[in-house]
């Protein structure tokens, strides 16, 4: 039986408070049944193929045509992409078709203004790594400062490693104090559902489903906690993957497809614009037509899960916004990318 969104809630609430306070975790499941996941977990692992290829790189600045122009003359805003290896944007083969690059493509045409893309996120992270990656990104010798924002994707191979969820959340909720201090905004894409993977069966399909909506919940109040925000991107991805297995899952059958790619940016982009102010006030408003409001946080990310694309944010205390935003489609991707792809005689589309 699923679990109703206040035990959801207060699951979430409790591995985010065990997170916060150092506990060893929570444990979830039993001893026969883990050892059933297991094999359950082998016989698909037999059934999804491994990508050999590293992710493009997408790193260096989108619309350029935007340079010099009033309002937004200046310096290029910048944008730090971190997490695992769909924050990299593995399973696609050009470098436009990765998230970073489709969000950073689609924040200059948003905001007018040339923007420098940093992607330091690694194929098969877990959120162990995030602490190296946040390192990496705010030492960059080239840079005066920090990134304006940033963006997060992680949580799936937390599950898939059996990460105790309490650790996986403490680590996310580090990463993000880090990058507040130093001045950035963020935005973490929440675990996604990984109960929509072709190749897993039943039961690992359901328990997938149920440890990826707990993550994605936990991380959601430990992120708002920290000043950041999260879209849910579990829920979104869900019913779109499984009804179009092909089109929005790439070759290995795991990873998405340009298509799923594009959705999850798609889902992203208007809280991306409302984190730099470049969203129009008026819509940072709750609406109770389109099922907003302002709820206690750990409810907020129990909502959240349940139906993709959801933003959540702190208002106050522990109070969080709970929005739905319109998505936009997103312009064709430039400069950075194409330019690269042209120079070294890029591959055709797959």
């Amino acid at each position: 039986m699923p679990m109703s969104k206040a035990a959801s809630a207060r699951v979430a609430r409790r591995i985010a408070t065990a997170a916060a306070y150092g506990s060893g975790g929570i444990g979830l499941l039993g001893g026969a049944a883990v050892g059933l996941l297991f094999t359950e977990a082998q016989l698909a692992k037999r059934k999804i193929g491994v990508s050999e290829e590293d992710p493009p790189m997408a790193d260096g600045l989108y619309g350029a045509e935007f340079a010099g122009r009033p309002p937004a003359a200046g310096r290029p805003l910048r944008l730090g992409f971190l997490g695992d290896s769909t924050a990299a944007g593995l399973g696609v083969h050009r470098p436009q078709q990765t998230p970073g690059a489709l969000l950073a493509s689609a924040l200059a045409e948003v905001a007018e203004r040339p923007v420098e893309l940093r992607n330091v996120a690694l194929s098969g992270a877990t959120s162990d790594d995030l602490e190296r990656q946040v390192t990496v990104l705010l030492s960059e010798r080239d840079l005066d400062h920090a990134p304006d924002v940033c963006v997060v994707m992680v949580g799936a191979n937390d599950v898939t490693h059996r990460m105790q969820p309490a650790r996986s959340v403490r680590m996310l909720s580090d990463a993000v104090a880090r990058m507040r201090t130093a001045g950035c905004e963020v935005l973490v894409g929440t675990c996604p559902d990984l109960g929509t993977i072709e190749p897993v069966g039943q039961p690992l399909r359901w328990v997938a489903r149920r440890l990826s909506r707990q993550l994605a919940a936990a991380q959601t109040i430990a992120v708002v906690e920290e000043g950041g925000r999260t879209v849910s991107l579990g829920d979104l991805l869900g019913p779109e993957f499984a009804a179009n297995p092909h089109e929005l899952f790439g070759p290995d059958n795991y990873h998405p497809s340009a298509e799923g790619y594009a959705t999850a940016a798609m889902a992203i982009l208007p809280t991306l614009c409302a984190a730099l102010g470049l969203w129009p006030s008026e819509d940072e408003r709750p609406d109770t037509a389109r099922r907003e409001g302002i709820l206690p946080v750990a409810r907020a990310a129990a909502e959240a899960v349940s139906e993709g694309g959801t933003e959540v944010a702190g208002v106050r205390g522990p109070w969080a916004l709970l929005k739905h935003r319109r998505r936009r489609r997103l312009p064709a991707v430039q400069d950075a990318a194409a330019a690269r792809e042209d120079a070294v005689g890029g591959r055709s589309e797959p």
